[in-house]
């Protein structure tokens, strides 16, 4: 019997069923987007110039101004959601927010072909731009809603969201939705926003949030919202105004 491709055991984690578009399956069918965007960087994000030199330029020199000249680069945050994650041959991990895909490649790598790494974005301009990146055979793509995850309950080993959850109208419901796709034991790993306590950054920085339409979580805040749902393990690091939080479903 023919071996499934990662596409064809994706479309068997989903709660509905997905339409087949250029390298990817789309749960959106025709709207433009899964919503309304936050705001100008979410704006950005849905434009067809940004995808093209996302990767390379944007995203990590966008990342180096908020994590300041000590936080880790863009390969050095690869790394660490790989190890953070735990991903082991024949797992299934989640890239949510996955943009032009390069962390979903490098899951797809550690996952090996008998495992499958699911890249999950809203915008049509970034699946294409990931579809047409080489990739293990093991990564598939899915156009969706990141907030309200459309996979089944306790399917996936591991969820990563890096640089995301910020720019969520519903940043909460999408931890919901992380901790409901997880199995027991899985991790999730997360890249987002963390304002300092000392108030003259801490006004300045809420202020740009509210500018460019990303919500400033204060340091903490996002730990605790993973204890609440289960988490345990959890570990927290800080650069700029920037926090990576990870935890394991207990």
């Amino acid at each position: 019997m023919p071996t499934k491709t990662a596409t064809e055991r994706l479309e068997g984690l989903l709660d509905k069923p997905a339409k087949t578009e250029d390298g990817y399956l789309d749960l959106l069918g025709a709207a433009s987007q899964a919503g309304p965007p936050t705001g100008v960087a979410q704006r950005l994000m849905r434009t067809t110039l940004l995808p093209r030199v996302y990767e390379r330029y944007w995203r990590p020199a966008l990342g180096r101004a908020f994590k300041g000249p000590f936080g880790p680069s863009m390969a050095g945050e690869i790394e660490l959601a790989t190890k953070l994650l735990d991903l082991k041959p024949g797992d299934t991990a989640l890239d949510v927010a996955c943009g032009t895909g390069r962390f979903t490649r490098a899951f797809g790598a550690a996952v090996g072909p008998d495992g499958l790494a699911i890249g999950l974005d809203g915008a049509r301009t970034m699946l294409a731009e990931a579809v047409a990146e080489d990739g293990p055979a093991s990564v598939a793509y899915l156009r969706a809603d990141a907030v309200h995850l459309p996979l089944k309950g306790s399917t996936v080993d591991g969820v990563c969201c890096f640089a995301a959850l910020h720019m969520f109208a519903e940043p909460e419901t999408a931890l919901d939705s992380f901790a409901r796709v997880l199995k027991p034991g899985g991790r999730v790993v997360l890249l987002t926003s963390a304002r300092r306590s000392w108030q003259p950054a801490r006004v300045a920085e809420s202020v740009g949030g509210i500018l460019s339409g990303q919500r400033m979580f204060d340091r903490g805040e996002i730990a605790a919202s993973l204890r609440a749902r289960g988490f345990a393990g959890i570990t927290e690091r800080y650069a700029g105004v920037t926090q990576i939080v990870a935890g394991r479903l207990s």
